[in-house]
């Protein structure tokens, strides 16, 4: 029967089927391999992936079903219909819980910030097991049991908003942050140099890019130095260079940057399930919504790596909120709005093993 969701509902739904956890290692992908070669990666993944729902598609009306498993049955078989049944419950089960790790980990560090707390205090609800568990019931549960995926469109809107703020967050923090700037201990070997606390100030050359320094408290008998540990901030470049993107280069980390892109864009589990309530479904009306999708998408993604790196360079995280100040109040909402984005996600996720053959007995 035809689908009652609308076109719009199903252009959020496939876009935060698109858009996950892996937004926020795009820059570090820039960052190891240029903004032309990632430019490049970026465009022919999102080729691809539209080429691919366009196959999906395609399969789909020849056979006359809109479900992976019957498509799987009418290729290969009972066989093939077990094998598509479990690809998409592994595939979507991993998804998920990856967001769910997310949210278990950051959480906590979120709420310990916005109380303007420095560190656990032993409080249930700064403690991980409890919250996930409070958001999995509270939350996810009660949006996976929708029967109908146009249900979940308004918090795919949601969520998709929550992004759009994150990268708002990520351009402005781009012209309001100084040069990219690395904090190490300056007792350690982590940086470009080893500095000894008795003759710091003889090293302040233009290698340094801000301060404050180290400071330095003696002892009784004045002749200990006692550091109090204050980030020493130094670049682990030039003053010159930390102005200078790169269009092409190849780190050793730029094997990560692959998988990093690849997977910016799969969506392909959803796509069918998505084509089913589609209101007026056709392939043509289908693949404009992927096409939306892919493309709005691909917008966003690019807009964040390239204002991510140019904010940090060569000093960018694999994380890109791990490369800003953990105590700024604007990267605090930034990261809550990151997680509400992850867990709105969730639902969607499971939507499609949900709604499988396998899984049609627990609707009934």
């Amino acid at each position: 029967s035809e689908g009652k969701t609308s076109f719009g509902m199903s252009i959020f739904n496939l876009s935060n089927a698109i858009m996950g956890s892996g937004i926020l290692g795009l820059a570090y992908a820039m960052a190891n391999t240029g903004i032309v070669l990632f430019l490049i990666l970026l465009i022919l993944i999102a080729v691809m992936s539209a080429y691919s729902i366009h196959l999906l598609l395609k399969s789909a009306d020849v056979v006359g079903t809109r479900a992976y498993e019957m498509l799987g049955l009418r290729a290969y078989g009972q066989a093939g219909k077990i094998i598509a049944a479990c690809v998409v419950t592994i595939h979507n089960i991993g998804a998920m819980s990856t967001y769910l790790y997310i949210v278990k980990i950051e959480l906590p560090f979120v709420i310990l910030g916005l109380l303007g707390k420095e560190k656990d205090f032993g409080g249930w609800y700064v403690d991980g097991n409890y919250l996930i568990t409070i958001v999995s019931v509270c939350v996810i549960l009660p949006l996976a049991l929708m029967r109908r995926l146009g249900y979940l469109g308004y918090t795919s809107g949601v969520s998709l908003l929550c992004m759009v703020f994150f990268l708002i967050s990520v351009i402005f923090k781009k012209f309001v942050m100084e040069c990219p700037l690395k904090s190490i201990d300056p007792y350690s070997n982590n940086g470009n140099k080893t500095l000894d606390p008795r003759v710091m100030s003889s090293h302040i050359n233009s290698d340094f890019m801000a301060t404050p320094f180290t400071t330095l408290m003696r002892s009784h008998n004045d002749s200990d130095f006692i550091p109090r540990f204050i980030p020493v901030m130094i670049s682990s470049h030039t003053a010159h260079d930390c102005r200078e993107a790169k269009m092409f280069t190849l780190t050793p980390e730029a094997i990560y940057s692959i998988p990093i892109v690849a997977f910016a864009f799969v969506c392909h589990p959803e796509v069918l399930p998505i084509y089913t309530e589609l209101r007026k479904p056709t392939k043509k009306r289908m693949q404009n919504v992927a096409n939306i999708s892919i493309l709005a998408m691909f917008i966003m993604y690019l807009l964040t790596a390239v204002f991510g790196y140019l904010t940090f360079y060569g000093n960018v995280e694999d994380e890109l909120l791990k490369s800003y100040s953990a105590s700024d109040t604007l990267i605090l909402c930034v990261r809550l709005a990151v997680l509400v984005a992850v867990t709105l996600t969730v639902p969607v996720v499971l939507f499609p093993p949900s709604s499988s053959g396998f899984c049609d007995k627990w609707h009934r």
